[in-house]
């Protein structure tokens, strides 16, 4: 639901699925959607220190499912996603 991209000019990309709400639990959203709001503003003024904090989630709503580094795969994937955020590098 959640893609966060990082460029090898250390710039930051956040997508979202665009069904996000429908794919959340209703109780989970509010968190979720505040996080979103959060997100962007953390990964602009702190990429590197956002980015490890994003790879280290494990419990909540919102858990890293996979690391990938095939670009690819990710461009097909970016394709299903809305982008709400960039930083640059």
């Amino acid at each position: 639901m959640l893609l966060v991209l990082k460029g090898e000019d250390e710039s930051i990309r956040l997508f979202v699925h665009p069904e996000i709400r429908r794919i959340v639990q209703e109780e989970d959203l509010a968190y979720i959607e505040a996080l979103l709001l959060d997100f962007p503003e953390r990964a602009k003024q702190h990429p590197e220190e956002f980015f490890k904090q994003i790879l280290s989630l494990g419990v909540g709503p919102l858990v890293v499912q996979e690391e990938e580094s095939n670009l690819s795969f990710m461009q097909k994937l970016v394709s299903q996603f809305s982008q709400i955020s960039t930083t640059t590098g």
